[in-house]
């Protein structure tokens, strides 16, 4: 299990909150999500980065 930290706590818990909220949002107007993942130097890591666009 990866280790933790409390940089990457408050990162993976914002990511959680977006990914409940952004589809209710980006449903109700008329837009298009783009997704990108990127290199998280911080994190060590990948990590996913969505763009909300207007068609």
């Amino acid at each position: 299990m990866a280790k933790l930290t409390r940089r990457g706590f408050i990162a993976a818990t914002l990511a959680a909150g977006t990914v409940r909220a952004l589809p209710q949002i980006a449903a109700k107007t008329g837009t298009r999500r783009i997704l990108t993942l990127v290199y998280d130097k911080g994190l060590g890591m990948m990590r996913a980065v969505e763009k909300v666009v207007p068609f």
